[in-house]
């Protein structure tokens, strides 16, 4: 148990609250760069959407509870629970905030998630070793990170060619009419499950900390009022929108008709629903652009821009180390003071 005076642990968990705020604002493509690409919804209209339905995802857990297992992950799934500190939270939360802010003034899509899983792992070893990785679940996560982009891409492709034969007779009026409206339900799920999965991550950080510093008594559990002010964070973070990032997700990977948006938000709604009822934190963005990718190729592999796709993929593969570096760092300058 690490004693923390109490305005310290309210400074950290308002930084926990700016990770989440800024997760909230550098994922808002996740769920409406298929709306705006297609002009379905307006910008402002589509982070608005986006945003409410971000937090509708606490309800879903009300009414189903085990669908919280993704902050368990986080927070005692790592790193041993029991080997946290505040400083070790601290360097985890700037060594993801970091990343981001470097990734959305660039426009890449890369992982909110993996940022702070990245953040959390460097800033642990760096205070106990590798011997204080839960190996088990940065395990699964790691998978998760290939498997859940291919595993939406596949999907998404299915989903194209399942509902082409369907609509193979229809005219072409109401099929556009018919996957309009599916597309902004499939959006408004893609932004539930977003909400739900994302939100999560920042639940398991100010969990962790409450449990590593006493002021969280009986068994590891998600306080009510952590969970409601990580889906208020999230949301309102997607409500400023992340529009450099939109442009890519939304244009400049493929070029989206309705059809192709419904498919690959339906096929990351799955994704990210099924891993968060495993308790994996997958991250959406890789998601998201796994099925964008699928979507383009089930029309003709030549509509997508794989100069770009290529470029958003390094991104990926080098978010964990990048931000576990800098969580290291942080960490390591906290020991100064």
């Amino acid at each position: 148990m690490h004693e923390l005076a109490l305005p310290l642990l309210v400074a950290l968990i308002i930084v926990a609250m700016a990770f989440d705020f800024l997760n909230g604002l550098h994922d808002a493509a996740n769920s409406i760069a298929t709306v705006v690409a297609t002009r379905l919804l307006s910008p402002v209209t589509a982070v608005v959407f986006a945003a409410f339905f971000n937090f509708a995802a606490y309800f879903l857990t009300l009414a189903f509870p085990a669908l919280h297992k993704v902050a368990e992950t986080i927070g005692a799934g790592l790193i041993n629970k029991e080997l946290v500190t505040p400083a070790v939270i601290f360097g985890a939360l700037i060594g993801a905030m970091f990343w981001n802010v470097v990734t959305w003034l660039k426009g890449i899509p890369s992982s909110s998630s993996h940022a702070l899983v990245g953040g959390l792992i460097g800033s642990g070893v760096a205070h106990a070793g590798v011997t204080g990785i839960e190996w088990s679940g940065l395990s699964a996560t790691l998978i998760a990170i290939v498997l859940s982009p291919t595993l939406g891409m596949m999907i998404s492709m299915v989903i194209m060619l399942v509902t082409s034969w369907l609509f193979a007779r229809a005219s072409a009026r109401y099929a556009d009419k018919t996957f309009r409206m599916l597309h902004l339900l499939s959006s408004a799920t893609y932004s539930v499950s977003h909400g739900l999965n994302d939100a999560q991550k920042t639940m398991g950080i100010i969990t962790v900390l409450l449990y590593s510093t006493g002021y969280l008594s009986g068994e590891f559990h998600v306080p009510h009022w952590v969970a409601i002010a990580c889906y208020v964070a999230i949301g309102a973070g997607t409500m400023t929108g992340g529009w450099k990032i939109i442009e890519t997700m939304g244009s400049r990977i493929t070029k989206l008709s309705q059809h192709q948006g419904f498919s690959a938000s339906m096929g990351g709604s799955i994704v990210v629903f099924t891993a968060s009822l495993l308790g994996i934190p997958v991250s959406t963005t890789h998601t998201i652009t796994g099925c964008v990718i699928g979507s383009g190729v089930a029309r003709r592999a030549s509509a997508v821009r794989w100069g770009v796709a290529q470029s958003v993929m390094v991104a990926w593969v080098i978010t964990i180390p990048a931000s576990a570096a800098v969580g290291a760092l942080f960490y390591l300058l906290t020991r100064l003071f």
